[in-house]
Parts: C-alpha cells; structure tokens; sequence
C-alpha cells in the first residue's frame, strides 16, 4: 500500500455517499481500495437522526486491523444532526483503508460523507 503523492494530482472529484446505519458497528461507509492509486480527502461526515428516538453512533477510521474511533457512542437524540467532522477537521483515506460505523438503532440515521477522490 503506497500512500499516493497528491503534489501532482491529475483528476479530482467531488463525492458525496449516504447510507443508513444499522447495528453493526463495522459497516462500511466509504473504502480506499489498496493499491487504488487514490487518496480520499474526507471532508464532512454528518449523522442526522431520522427517528422518533434517540440514539448513539460509532463512525471510525479503518486501517486494515484497527477501527481508530471518530465518534463513539456519541449520542444523537431525535431530531437533531451530528457533524462528525467537517472541512476544518478533514483528513485523508490512504489506500487499504476504510470508513466505518452505526448505531445503536437500526434504521435511524442516515450518515452522509462528502469526500475528493484524488489521483
């Protein structure tokens, strides 16, 4: 797994991925395949808590072995929207790494992450 120098980026482009969260903890939100030649600039990743109860969300950084936690049973009552991170706080998915998480209710929040694919 190199991690791709991005002084001589030839393409960037904006995406934006949302998903439901369920209970598993380890769900895969956003994956840098490894040697995908890619480096993803994580910008925003936002939790919006669509139901009628409140709950709590796991959202980490994936290296390969080791979940490295952005939020941990940060809780999100009904309602109301979390902002995980935002551009002040970006940082980088090298390749072979991943974001993941969920929540403690199935069906709840909708998780949406806005990223740059950079190669």
């Amino acid at each position: 797994m190199a991690n791709p120098n991005i002084v001589n980026v030839s393409t960037i482009n904006g995406i934006t991925d949302i998903q439901e969260l369920n209970t598993t903890y380890s769900t895969g939100l956003v994956a840098n395949s490894a040697s995908s030649g890619k480096v993803y600039k994580i910008n925003s990743i936002v939790c919006t808590n669509k139901g009628s109860s409140d709950t709590t969300v796991r959202i980490s950084y994936y290296d390969g072995s080791n979940d490295r936690f952005v939020a941990y049973n940060t809780s999100v009552p009904q309602g109301t929207v979390l902002i995980v991170t935002d551009k002040n706080s970006a940082f980088y998915l090298t390749e072979g790494h991943s974001i993941r998480g969920g929540a403690a209710a199935n069906s709840l929040i909708d998780c949406v992450i806005s990223y740059e694919d950079i190669s």
